[in-house]
């Protein structure tokens, strides 16, 4: 189990007693605000996209949107999400669990900036009724992110 795995990573940090799991649904962000009792910008989302024969992993604010023009300039190809059975295959999470926690050792995991406004932010722990609060530098630390990217838009007002 997807959750079972992220257990473990977390309790190799000390932090294993940190992850909430609910009675209710968290598998969106809408549902996962609800759960934790918080607005749902801070639900940090991870999408998947298509990489040669991998995937990407991005976190980022639960009220963003990918912007393709910034996702091209980035990684030098188009967004293309993968599909649930490639989620699950290639991250270890199913959708609606989806984190950058306990993923096949070399998947590329970034954090979007729309992220870095709020002190605290909710990914989820690999199953669709889990999060952690995580300050930024706490979640971009334990997803082994490559770097801090600008890859999205709607959060900040900008059209």
């Amino acid at each position: 189990m997807s959750i079972e795995n992220v257990r473990k990573y977390f309790r190799s940090l000390g932090r294993e007693d940190d992850i909430m799991e609910f009675e209710v649904s968290s598998a969106t962000v809408e549902l996962a605000a609800q759960a934790i009792g918080c607005e749902g910008a801070r639900i940090t989302k991870t999408l998947a996209f298509k990489k040669d024969e991998g995937c990407i992993l991005i976190a980022m604010a639960g009220d963003a949107k990918i912007d393709n023009k910034k996702f091209k300039t980035e990684f030098g190809m188009k967004a293309k999400m993968l599909t649930p059975e490639e989620t699950l295959a290639l991250t270890g999470h199913a959708i609606g669990g989806v984190c950058q926690f306990a993923v096949p050792e070399g998947t590329p995991c970034y954090c979007d900036i729309s992220l870095q406004r709020f002190d605290y932010v909710y990914p989820a722990c690999g199953s669709s009724n889990s999060a952690i609060k995580l300050n930024c530098e706490e979640l971009f630390r334990y997803s082994h992110s490559l770097k801090w990217i600008d890859v999205c838009k709607d959060w900040n007002g900008e059209e």
